[in-house]
Formats: C-alpha cells, structure tokens, sequence
C-alpha cells in the first residue's frame, strides 16, 4: 500500500487537474474513489477535494451517488469473494455479532445508524456489512441517507478553500468580514448539525444493540 504521505499528495493533485476538464474529470474523481474506498485509502479528503473542484452543490452531488457505489461494491465484495478476509478483520470487533443480530431485525433501521454513528471505520464497515443478513434493497438507501451529512460536512469544507493545498490545513483567507461570517456561519452550522445527527445517532444505536432479539437460526441471504 503506497505511504500515506504518497496517497496525500496524489489526492491533492487529482484536486487540481479535476478543475476545468469537465466531464472527464468526474469519470477520473468515480474512478478514484471507488479505488480508494476498496483499498481503504482516506476518503474525507477526496470528498473535501470534490467540494474544492465542484463546489458545495455540485460536489455533493458527484460524492453522494459515487460513494454508495463504491460502499455498493465493497458490500458485494465482502459477501462473496472477499468474505473470509472480512471475517478475520472483524474478529477483534466485538460489537459485530450485536450488530449482525440487531439487522436480522431491522435492517434498513440499524445500516442506517451504524453510517451515521463511526462505531467502524468507513472502509472497513462496507465490507462488513456483507457478512450480515442486511438485504441489498435495504443496504442501499440506508447507506445513501447515513452517509449524506458526512459527505455535506467535507463537501462544504473543501469549498471553502482556495487552492489544492489548503485542503491539509483549512480554509483559505477570505477579503472582508462580511465574508469570514458567510463562511464560518455555514461552517458552524453543518459542524453542529453533524455533531446532533451523530449523537442521536449514537444513542439510537446503543439502544438497539441493547435489546436481546429472540433467538432463531439465521435468516437466508437474499439481495
């Protein structure tokens, strides 16, 4: 796996060439995220770097649907042909199993907190979920709706700033206060939004994941 000094690097120059070259720049951005997300690179700053090349709308509207594609492939890749793998990486997790019993129950309900609440990693908990009995039908827009406030958070962010660079250390100089409040106001505002959803998230989880399901043999896979 190449040194994350090498992976920053790249990323940050994938910022700057995905500026003015259209269409083919958000082929190149899919493409790299999906590699990333497989490969368990860091995602948030390929989503701040959307928000630096697109902007805030069109930045997320390039993230939202390219992550759930690659969380989608990841997903399938963990129920099949990755499922061993998976399975030795989780073995240290022991909220796993609690995990796994709570979606037998409800699935859509529990994916849903679990992207909303950082109990697992995001590259990780992709290929975890395929170990569980979640059906794709309810995988899919659970994981769309948990992972949209993140993706607005890091999107805005990398909006905010005005060159490749300042992607590593904030948001760039802004020319009048009238500005600095613009920006740090929609800062505070998606900050604080994501710390509640995060919170309520959190608790709605432990709460499911505390409630003993009755026992029953496990329920066959289906997509």
């Amino acid at each position: 796996m190449l040194a994350t000094a090498s992976v920053t690097h790249l990323i940050l120059r994938l910022a700057s060439f995905l500026r003015g070259v259209g269409a083919l720049g958000v082929l190149v951005y899919a493409l790299a995220y999906i590699v990333a997300t497989l490969f368990f690179l860091p995602g948030s700053l390929l989503t701040a770097a959307a928000g630096f090349a697109y902007g805030p709308l069109w930045g997320t509207l390039l993230v939202s649907p390219v992550s759930v594609a690659a969380a989608t492939l990841a997903f399938w890749l963990g129920r099949s042909v990755a499922r061993d793998w998976v399975s030795r990486r989780l073995a240290g997790q022991p909220r796993f199993g609690a995990i796994d019993q709570a979606i037998g129950q409800r699935g859509f309900f529990i994916v849903l907190l679990v992207r909303l609440s950082p109990i697992l990693p995001f590259n990780l908990l992709n290929y975890a979920l395929g170990l569980t009995r979640v059906r794709l039908r309810d995988y899919v827009p659970a994981s769309f709706a948990g992972m949209l406030p993140g993706t607005l958070l890091y999107v805005y962010l990398g909006s905010l700033v005005t060159s490749a660079s300042e992607l590593l250390g904030g948001v760039g100089s802004r020319a009048g206060t009238a500005g600095q409040l613009l920006y740090w106001g929609g800062l505070a505002a998606t900050l604080a939004a994501t710390i509640i959803i995060t919170r309520l998230a959190n608790g709605a989880l432990r709460k499911a994941l505390d409630e003993k399901p009755e026992s029953r043999p496990p329920a066959e896979v289906r997509p």
